[in-house]
């Protein structure tokens, strides 16, 4: 039995309700009547003419409903008190798993084929583009997109069918048809913090003038490290998954995987050009960065591409991740295709020319190596014989040494050494590396250098006797390089670091790439200096310096990492975990000053109130957390209970008396500091002060939405200190840029493409010269320079 208190709140919030729709009902029973009104004027207009008086009233009734918005099916969230919410409702998924990823090759050389979501929802709100720019009679605006009410100041709009309803300020003069102005400044990037060697191999090439290239989500760096500069190549719209080098070191090739389906909603308002997402390799010159050819024609991803070498480069072999893995010769410059052929129904790895005989391509992959005829046109396949070796369940990488000869590295740490002539193994090399071998790479001076799942770094001589070994990191490496010029080898891991070192000496190798390795969500920046924290499910929080782009510091921690915060005065960061804990730790010593907690799910947010009083924890179990801080200690001081789905932003008034919170089925509410009571009146804030715009819902923030919006388009929000420019990150892999406040319906933006993921984070550095975005499952931080 419900206890009398309960009874009474429940008759309080159904009265609220049937007053608030009583008043919905009065302005639209006057919108009614001005319509009405005014097909009667036009009705005594055209009394002479065909229409008789009762069509005429018939047409006019008829249209006048047509004009009029029909009452929500639901009630606003916003009008009920926290005790009315229903605690049925289903949990919507949350963004970063709303879409279903693509394939990725997995560590052991399997495929696992996911298909990205596709965004194709063409029948919610499918209004013409030239409605959506102009008013109705009635002066309400085209149905589907947000609608003013002048009566009460606010504006409604509708996500995945919810209403939404938002306040205007008072003083501000509005109307929803106003076009936006396109921000005068742009974003251009500066660093990429991040390299993909998780589920890639053989993805680092060192240049002729000292730069390493390699490739992390939609953009190729090449990376001087004795400068410490970087240039990037952005030419792709999604993940790249291959990279080769040109002989004459002029010219690259890299190849992507296919986007998701989209219904060109991602474009609306943005200056983007829109580009279908699908797999194709990019033809592109080293030192401009322009792109000379586009390749298209094959399926899912190309995984790996190769430049022939004996005839000076004439020819480009690519692998597809289509069922069959077909493999393709192009003449590159004409961008036409020789000839193609099916590969295996296996995983295939690797592909490349002999360098010494442009007629012969070897490939390899799940338990075979192909031998590839290619002469007139054609391609003739024939597999290689292990007769009595043993066949591994894996051959993932192929060198090939100054006589021609093949060099294979296999799943068991073997390497194979084969006769092209007979596709006969001539010798094993056994126990190479401690299981998988990842890279071979040969030595101009003879010999050749291997590195495996071991960590391992190991140097063979031509005579293929062991010279020496280093363990360089108890990582599994899965890419390696050289540089004959300085005597320096390039390590790429599985955790997404590039390690340079020499194997001759005592030294150990160091990092001059460092990553995250796990889906990323946590972002913040320091409130006084140019440096900002990532945290990510890899359980590393990684603080860097945004000029010198150096990581200062990085702590592990046993959970992994969902959000993060600094207090405002920059001396303590708060970071909250996947499991429902958080803790506070001390910026200079790192030790943990306080750990809590609150539920048993992901806490989405975290963050200080402007005067460092507050801290507010935003869970994914509905509720906000809210501590008192008071000399570095945290009280718990309430909890605000009122959100029917999970907690996904929030921002807290400059004044620190009351925040602002977003959920995952679209509530915005307001509560008060002071008692965690959710402020039911949220109109009475229209006129407050924001210290931040992280929420993706609010009066501010209305033109971030592109039409047909699902709720989990736009992922994130970032107001620069000054208040004039707004960044947003995108379902697409996109950093939008906008004027702030966003308020007309698909406000005019720059968008800017580096992700290949959801961007999950973005935030301007203090100063505002810079914007830092993350992505989350291409694990990679960008940052932009505003120009």
């Amino acid at each position: 039995m419900e206890s009398e208190d309960a009874l009474s709140n429940r008759v309080v919030a159904l009265e609220m309700k049937v007053q608030d729709q009583s008043t919905e009902i009065t302005l639209l029973k006057s919108q009614l009547s001005q319509v009405l009104d005014r097909f009667k004027a036009a009705g005594d207009g055209l009394m002479n003419r065909t229409l008789n008086n009762n069509r005429l009233k018939s047409a006019s009734t008829f249209k006048s409903r047509r004009s009029i918005q029909p009452l929500p099916s639901k009630f606003e969230p916003e009008s009920l008190p926290s005790i009315h919410k229903s605690a049925e409702f289903k949990k919507p998924p949350r963004p970063s798993s709303a879409s279903v990823r693509r394939s990725s090759i997995s560590s052991n050389g399997g495929s696992n084929v996911n298909m990205r979501r596709s965004s194709s929802n063409m029948s919610l709100n499918n209004v013409g583009n030239k409605s959506q720019h102009r008013k109705s009679i009635s002066g309400i605006p085209p149905k589907g997109g947000p609608t003013y009410n002048a009566a009460d100041g606010t504006v409604k709009m509708h996500l995945k069918g919810r209403p939404v309803v938002l306040y205007k300020p008072t003083e501000l003069e509005y109307d929803v048809t106003d076009p936006s102005i396109l921000p005068e400044k742009k974003l251009e990037l500066e660093w990429v913090y991040g390299y993909r060697g998780r589920d890639c191999r053989q993805n680092i090439h060192v240049l002729s003038n000292g730069e390493v290239a390699y490739y992390t989500a939609a953009v190729v760096v090449l990376y001087n490290p004795d400068n410490s500069t970087q240039r990037h190549y952005n030419g792709h719209n999604d993940d790249v998954k291959s990279l080769t080098i040109h002989p004459d070191q002029t010219i690259a090739a890299s190849g992507q995987q296919a986007g998701l389906e989209h219904d060109q909603k991602e474009f609306k308002g943005s200056t983007l050009p829109t580009q279908p997402r699908v797999p194709k390799i990019l033809i592109w010159n080293l030192e401009t960065l322009q792109t000379l050819h586009t390749i298209t024609g094959f399926d899912r991803a190309v995984i790996s591409v190769g430049f022939s070498t004996a005839n000076g480069g004439q020819h480009l072999v690519a692998v597809d991740e289509s069922n069959d893995h077909v493999l393709s010769v192009w003449n590159w410059a004409k961008e036409h295709k020789i000839a193609e052929q099916k590969s295996s129904k296996d995983p295939v790895l690797a592909c490349q020319f002999n360098p010494y005989d442009d007629g012969q391509i070897v490939s390899c992959g799940k338990g075979h190596v192909a031998f590839w005829t290619f002469r007139n046109g054609e391609l003739v396949r024939k597999i290689g014989l292990f007769e009595k070796n043993d066949k591994p369940k894996y051959i993932q990488c192929v060198a090939f040494d100054p006589d021609g000869n093949l060099l294979t590295g296999d799943s068991n740490g073997n390497i194979q050494v084969w006769s092209n002539a007979s596709r006969k193994i001539k010798h094993v090399i056994k126990k190479v590396h401690e299981g998988f071998i990842y890279g071979i790479c040969y030595l101009a001076e003879g010999g050749f250098l291997s590195t495996g799942k071991d960590g391992f770094v190991k140097k063979y001589g031509q005579n293929l006797r062991p010279i020496t070994e280093k363990q360089i990191t108890n990582q599994m490496c899965r890419a390696i390089a050289y540089s004959s010029a300085e005597g320096r080898v390039y390590i790429g891991t599985g955790r997404n670091q590039i390690m340079m070192g020499s194997i001759e000496d005592v030294e150990p190798f160091s990092t001059i790439v460092d990553g995250h390795y796990g889906e990323l969500w946590g972002l913040a920046t320091h409130p006084t200096n140019s440096c900002f924290l990532t945290g990510a499910y890899d359980h590393q929080l990684i603080y860097r310096n945004a000029q010198t782009h150096q990581v200062e510091w990085i702590k592990t921690f046993d959970n992994e990492i969902q959000s993060a915060d600094f207090h405002p005065d920059g001396k303590l960061i708060a970071v909250a975990m996947k499991t429902g804990k958080w803790l506070v730790m001390d910026f200079e010593s790192h030790e943990i000053l306080t750990e809590n907690v609150d539920g048993k799910e992901q806490h989405d947010v975290i963050k200080f109130s402007p005067d460092g009083k507050y801290l507010a924890v935003g869970s994914h179990d509905n509720n906000i957390y809210v501590y008192k801080v008071d000399e570095m200690k945290f009280t718990r001081h309430g909890k605000c209970t009122g959100h029917s789905s999970y907690v996904t932003h929030l921002d807290w008034s400059s004044d620190s008396d009351a925040f602002l919170t977003n959920s995952g089925d679209y509530e915005v509410l307001a509560w008060k500091a002071e008692d965690c009571k959710q402020i039911t009146a949220t109109s009475s804030l229209r006129d407050v002060e924001w210290s931040t715009q992280t929420c993706t819902l609010g009066f501010n923030v209305i033109g971030i939405w592109p039409e047909g919006a699902d709720g989990t388009d736009v992922n994130s929000a970032g107001r620069s200190k000054d208040s004039s420019l707004l960044a947003t990150g995108d379902d697409f892999g996109k950093v939008n840029l906008y004027n702030y406040p966003a308020i007309q319906p698909q406000s005019q933006k720059h968008s800017f493409r580096a992700h290949c993921s959801h961007v999950t984070s973005v935030q301007f550095l203090v100063g505002d010269a810079n914007v830092i975005s993350t992505g989350g499952n291409d694990c990679s931080v960008m940052q932009w320079k505003l120009v």
